[in-house]
């Protein structure tokens, strides 16, 4: 194929277009801005394709020596999501979290069929924090014999 005569003139063969503007730096690293990271998470239940609507999240600070400290424990709002961060500014400091999500109490309330004990019942998710000026969003999608997660945006 003909590059220089193809929808992608302009672009390289492998990469973005050649007349990019230049990468914009991370919100709040201009000098002088004040920045502000901060935790959020969201849950969905794959096997309806639907946010889980009133399911219980607990966060930990989890210590070098592995002692836990409660932090916050809250609820999913109808979008399946907290309704603000879990924390932000100060609060949210480099270190390890432990995010606990009562997924086996959720899965019985809302109709699934399950075997007694349920195969998932809390799922914890431990992760950690390096630059406190970033949003972390912690997000679990979530079925009755499985989950998965991954850092988003």
């Amino acid at each position: 194929m003909d590059f220089a005569h193809s929808r992608l003139e302009g672009r390289s063969r492998a990469g973005p277009p050649l007349d990019r503007p230049p990468v914009r730096e991370r919100r709040g690293t201009e000098k002088g801005a004040e920045t502000m990271g901060r935790l959020t998470t969201h849950v969905l239940d794959t096997t309806t394709g639907l946010p889980a609507a009133d399911l219980a999240i607990a966060l930990w600070r989890i210590a070098p020596d592995g002692a836990r400290t409660l932090l916050v424990e809250t609820r999913t709002n109808a979008d399946g999501r907290v309704d603000r961060p879990l924390l932000e500014g100060a609060a949210l400091t480099a270190g390890v979290y432990e995010l606990v999500f009562g997924v086996g109490a959720w899965l019985w309330a809302h109709g699934h069929t399950l075997p007694d004990p349920a195969f998932l019942d809390e799922v914890p998710l431990r992760f950690g924090v390096a630059d406190v000026d970033r949003h972390w969003h912690v997000p679990l999608l979530v079925s009755p014999y499985g989950y998965s997660t991954y850092r988003g945006s």
